[in-house]
């Protein structure tokens, strides 16, 4: 059963968003893949020119001029400086015309034949979002342990039970990349975020990888640092980012309370027993805490005061189906941020 109601950005059957930063070596071999493998589809790739200083643009601009006989199926778009991963892909997403929407890395090492598979697999198991696993992985170890470690401490918090959450080859109902905000470096979580919005459908399948045969990597060790502060920053967001009552008013009330059971038993000391409390430490971590608590007590009022008008303006939630008396199952999704989306096919999700 159809949709009566269709997405005017939805006209074809799958995007595919590229990055590219300084990969002008990788390209045309890159363009030459992606049409192999995407041949079986009614595609685009948007190819996401990240403010490259070589000739990546140039070279983005002789595929887009290219024509066959459906007319060119590359389009670019070129960032004004070097933004980073996570704008490259939300830029991408914006531009995105699909009913689904696939991404991978300009760097050859995720395979573009994978996508059929990814796209079947979503289908089939009616999924959200596949997520691509390097199972075997051709990088270092200075890559590879530290990735491990990433993802396990990831899926433990998250609950995700995916193996590999930054791995660039991915495929996404349209749904989830138009309800997904991916800005500073959180690609590396956008399962998590997806997960948050209420697509928690979430699969995986083992893809090929091959060692970097063009240029070098643009990741240094920074990103562990980096990758470890958007970790915290998206466990914030998900759980507390409606609610930072809930955050700073739990801590602040269990610091009050341990300073004011401190400063109390301070007082039986003094008062009853008689002891000196001017060389005490204890004195002043107990007044220490009282000021802590009260702090961060103040900072959730402060949040919640913040927070409340836009929930009232905009409450955040996802709608996955409508049904209307005499017109049957619309399909309308939408969230609460005045944002109405609208699947092509009703039942996408339960």
């Amino acid at each position: 059963m159809q949709s009566e109601v269709e997405n005017p950005k939805t006209n074809m059957e799958l995007s595919v968003v590229v990055p590219v930063y300084e990969e002008e070596a990788s390209l045309p071999e890159l363009a030459g893949r992606l049409r192999e493998a995407c041949a079986e589809f009614d595609y685009e790739v948007i190819l996401v020119d990240d403010g490259s200083a070589d000739g990546s643009w140039e070279e983005i601009e002789a595929l887009c001029a290219e024509h066959t006989t459906e007319g060119s199926r590359f389009r670019g778009v070129r960032l004004a400086r070097n933004y980073g991963k996570s704008a490259a892909l939300a830029s991408g997403f914006e531009e995105a015309r699909g009913e689904l929407v696939a991404t991978l890395d300009a760097d050859l090492q995720d395979d573009p034949a994978e996508i059929p598979a990814l796209v079947e697999k979503l289908r089939k198991g009616r999924y959200d979002l596949v997520s691509g696993w390097k199972q075997d992985r051709e990088d270092p170890w200075s890559k590879t342990l530290p990735s491990r470690f990433f993802n396990t401490v990831t899926r433990l918090i998250s609950g995700i039970q995916i193996h590999d959450f930054n791995c660039g080859l991915k495929v996404y109902r349209r749904e989830v990349t138009d309800a997904v905000h991916v800005y500073g470096e959180l690609h590396r979580y956008i399962p998590l975020l997806a997960k948050w919005e209420g697509f928690d459908r979430i699969g995986e399948r083992p893809v090929e990888h091959h060692a970097r045969r063009y240029g070098e990597t643009k990741f240094g060790a920074e990103r562990f640092v980096r990758g470890f502060l958007d970790m915290v920053s998206v466990v914030f967001l998900t759980r507390f980012a409606t609610r930072p009552m809930h955050f700073f008013g739990g801590l602040g009330s269990m610091a009050f309370a341990a300073g004011f059971l401190i400063s109390l038993w301070l007082s039986f000391e003094k008062i009853v027993l008689g002891n000196p409390l001017g060389d005490r430490p204890l004195l002043l971590f107990g007044v220490l805490l009282l000021l802590l608590g009260a702090q961060l007590f103040t900072t959730g009022l402060l949040g919640e005061m913040i927070v409340r008008p836009r929930m009232e303006k905009s409450p955040s939630y996802q709608v996955s189906e409508r049904a209307a008396s005499g017109r049957g199952s619309v399909g309308e999704r939408g969230n609460g941020r005045g944002d109405e989306r609208v699947s092509e096919t009703v039942g996408t999700r339960s």
